[in-house]
């Protein structure tokens, strides 16, 4: 269930945005559980964390640098509808929201490299935030691998609480989504060779399915007749 009213509207648009702007292609390739859900992305654009909400019927809660919650008429909309801001130096507050969310039956979804990914089209070595969270709650993991044409992107300058900032957004064109299986773990969180383990199974996961997307983008004739 969507439930806030502001939160269905806000997706709404969305949809009919991506509809209009976007070569949307969204491929699932399991049955998503019941119950709440980790759902964890490749970052390759400042779009993603709007995007996101598209890939699923429930509503999601997506954790977004704090930075944006302090721009004017955004940052209130981004409140409202209950994302989780990320502090540049205390991560593990976000995930303690997020752990509170899942208990309470929501689903969240997570940025594992943590920063927009490198403009080439390479990733940034997963963070740990999205395998301790899953370690802790026992919520099942879905990875997801995103893959959009980079050369389209729109560099965006901006100023945040005074401070000089610039996105890559997607604004347009292909924006391929790949939704994996779900993926379970356990296991001590104070173990970090065994939290890095993880981040590294979920990584390599998602570099698969946004490999999955970009093939469907690149080769959209290839892709249909393996279908």
């Amino acid at each position: 269930m969507l439930n806030n009213p502001l939160y269905t509207l806000g997706r709404l648009v969305l949809l009919l945005y991506a509809g209009l702007m976007f070569q949307l292609n969204i491929r699932r390739l399991g049955i998503l559980p019941a119950g709440p859900k980790i759902f964890v992305s490749n970052h390759p654009s400042a779009t993603d964390p709007f995007m996101i909400h598209i890939i699923s019927p429930e509503r999601l809660n997506v954790l977004i640098t704090a930075k944006a919650f302090s721009v004017p008429v955004f940052g209130w909309f981004l409140r409202t509808i209950r994302e989780i801001p990320v502090p540049l130096e205390q991560g593990g507050l976000a995930l303690e929201d997020a752990s509170q969310y899942l208990h309470d039956g929501k689903s969240v979804a997570i940025f594992i490299e943590g920063k927009i990914s490198p403009p080439d089209g390479s990733f940034l070595p997963p963070r740990t935030g999205a395998a301790r969270l899953a370690m802790q709650t026992g919520a099942p993991v879905i990875p997801v691998g995103i893959f959009l044409r980079r050369e389209l992107s729109i560099c965006i300058k901006s100023k945040i609480s005074g401070k000089h900032a610039q996105a890559h957004w997607c604004l347009r064109g292909p924006y391929a989504v790949t939704v994996g299986q779900p993926m379970q773990f356990e296991g001590d969180v104070e173990n970090r060779q065994h939290v890095r383990n993880v981040s590294e199974v979920i990584m390599h996961q998602i570099r698969l399915l946004a490999k999955e997307s970009e093939h469907r983008t690149l080769h959209p004739k290839l892709a249909a007749a393996s279908i």
